[in-house]
């Protein structure tokens, strides 16, 4: 089945973003979607360590040091950007003042439920950082992920068998085979990728999922 590669999916994601919105990019791959943010909209990106107006990566021979977002990487700051004290950028997590955020995953249950910290093997190193708090204090959370696991096993599963970040958070999940949308019923399949059939799509998760392409396309 056809995928795409992480660059495109952060494009893709990043079109699906409001004008306006107040974003946070967790660690890892969602620090790719700041590259692809439409030309001319403003919407301002949010680092937990405390930088609220960060622009894309910084190009090769024009690094600051002294930059650099919650996963450490170097990154760029945009007019009229400001930096604030830790607490303060948590306390704007807590405090619903994010519209979207977008976060790496291990699973995703149909649920909207969200294991993205640790996966309770013994001697794993959690990992949690501000996870908790942009899961539950973010309005609308995306998961950018792999559809499968290495070993080729779903990342939607019926329900998490990893420790939770959040129970019920999960608005979309953008994979490299489709995106989908947590509702009531389950995950729907809201645009498959190349030759991505819902029904394939079906037999690689094991979920019954719902097709919304039609209503995608209209």
């Amino acid at each position: 089945m056809t995928t795409i590669s992480r660059k495109d999916l952060a494009a893709r994601i990043a079109a699906d973003i409001p004008e306006g919105s107040y974003v946070n990019l967790g660690i890892g791959a969602p620090t790719l979607v700041a590259n692809y943010l439409p030309e001319g909209q403003e919407i301002i990106l949010h680092t937990e360590n405390g930088l609220l107006g960060m622009g894309p990566a910084p190009e090769p021979g024009r690094v600051d040091p002294d930059l650099i977002n919650a996963g450490k990487q170097a990154v760029t700051a945009l007019a009229g950007a400001a930096y604030f004290h830790h607490a303060d950028s948590f306390g704007m997590m807590r405090g619903g003042h994010l519209d979207v955020c977008v976060l790496g995953a291990f699973q995703v249950s149909q649920h909207g439920d969200l294991a993205n910290w640790s996966t309770g093997a013994p001697g794993a190193i959690p990992a949690v950082g501000g996870a908790m708090d942009l899961a539950i204090g973010a309005k609308s959370v995306y998961v950018m992920t792999d559809l499968l696991t290495k070993t080729g096993d779903s990342k939607l599963v019926a329900a998490c068998s990893y420790p939770l970040t959040g129970v019920g958070c999960v608005t979309r999940v953008y994979t490299d085979h489709a995106v989908f949308d947590v509702t009531a019923d389950g995950f729907a399949v809201r645009e498959a990728f190349g030759d991505n059939t819902v029904a394939g799509l079906q037999e690689l998760t094991g979920l019954t999922l719902i097709d919304a392409t039609s209503a995608e396309e209209d």
